[in-house]
């Protein structure tokens, strides 16, 4: 079983995770953060990782901590489970539609960790959520998971559509790429023979 478990514990937030690649998008996620738990649902659903998420943050100053510590953490449980990444796709892309928005999604699953970020929100918030937290999680999710990660919002007016369809798009693209390649499910895809 290609799965993984991460604490991260700080001054800051407490963050466990429990992740299952081979999964089907059973989700348990509970932050404290209620937007930020519909997107983590999201993406478990449609990568069909399976994933349980708890989180304790200083809510008090604000959700930046807890959203990004989850990131971390949730990149580290990812890299952890793929282990060699023996026989898997590794790349994979994901034009998602929702409603007004478009988001392309693509992905390498390289160990050379990079965000390319062009998603603009037309709004600052959704609901309480700071809509500038959805690429910080993206950030530390790409940087602690080894992945090179590039989001483009093509269309979209609507803030909570498209963080929805970025979280999906991400989804759909991770799901393609953990996948175990049946022509060459007993070789790293690397002409280097190591990721």
């Amino acid at each position: 079983m290609r799965t993984a478990s991460v604490t991260r514990t700080t001054a800051e937030t407490r963050i466990d995770v429990e992740i299952n690649l081979d999964g089907t998008g059973i989700y348990d996620n509970q932050t404290g953060v209620g937007f930020f738990d519909h997107m983590l649902d999201q993406l478990s659903r449609h990568s069909l990782i399976d994933m349980t998420i708890r989180a304790k943050g200083d809510y008090h100053i604000d959700d930046h901590h807890t959203v990004e510590d989850t990131g971390i953490a949730l990149g580290q449980a990812l890299s952890q489970a793929l282990g060699d990444k023996t026989g898997i796709r590794r790349y994979a892309a994901c034009l998602l539609p929702m409603d007004d928005a478009l988001v392309r999604a693509a992905l390498d699953l390289s160990a050379r960790p990079y965000l390319v970020w062009s998603v603009e929100m037309p709004t600052q918030k959704i609901g309480a959520f700071d809509t500038e937290l959805v690429r910080e999680f993206f950030q530390a999710l790409a940087t602690h998971g080894g992945i090179t990660l590039h989001v483009d919002l093509i269309h979209g007016i609507n803030s909570h559509h498209i963080a929805e369809a970025t979280f999906k798009a991400v989804a759909r693209a991770l799901r393609e790429a953990v996948e175990t390649d049946p022509r060459k499910a007993d070789a790293v895809p690397s002409t280097k023979g190591a990721l």
